[in-house]
């Protein structure tokens, strides 16, 4: 994949996107996202979920640092771990939510939002996700993509 930057212009071009991006996850990936407040990461993520067949409402764990929900690939069911670290101010506040437990688990898919709030506690992503968005046109994304062979 190295890195690829698609533009969306909406909400659901924003899931959908995140739902085509989920056939190159397998149980083990890491994504580590960034971008601003609003700009989008979170309906990245539900596009993830949504192709994994996650039931439970994905939202972003902005107060409870980790959500896990309960994903379907081939009647396999697998955990998928959101951690939202936007909240976090140290890294034993990250041994404290049991970060590195959770990132080193094989079994789940981790998507890690405020992933520049690990302060290098753990660096070993398969993908990085940026996502910005325009000044003038509110509902437009820029979301770049790159795997761990391109960044």
């Amino acid at each position: 994949m190295k890195k690829i930057v698609i533009e969306t212009n909406s909400e659901e071009e924003t899931i959908s996107t995140g739902f085509n991006f989920a056939k190159n996850l397998v149980q083990g990936s890491s994504i580590a996202f960034y971008g601003d407040l609003g700009s989008g990461k979170t309906e990245f993520i539900k596009g993830i979920c949504d192709y994994f067949q996650v039931d439970e409402i994905v939202s972003s764990p902005t107060f409870t640092l980790v959500n896990k929900y309960i994903a379907m690939k081939d009647d396999f069911e697998f955990p998928i771990f959101h951690i939202d670290l936007y909240r976090i101010k140290n890294t034993r506040e990250l041994e404290e939510i049991g970060l590195r437990e959770i990132l080193e688990s094989d079994e789940s898919i981790k998507l890690m939002e405020w992933a520049e709030k690990t302060f290098n506690y753990f660096e070993s992503y398969d993908f990085k996700i940026q996502i910005t968005f325009d000044d003038l046109i509110e509902s437009k994304r820029s979301i770049s993509i790159s795997d761990k062979n391109s960044y």
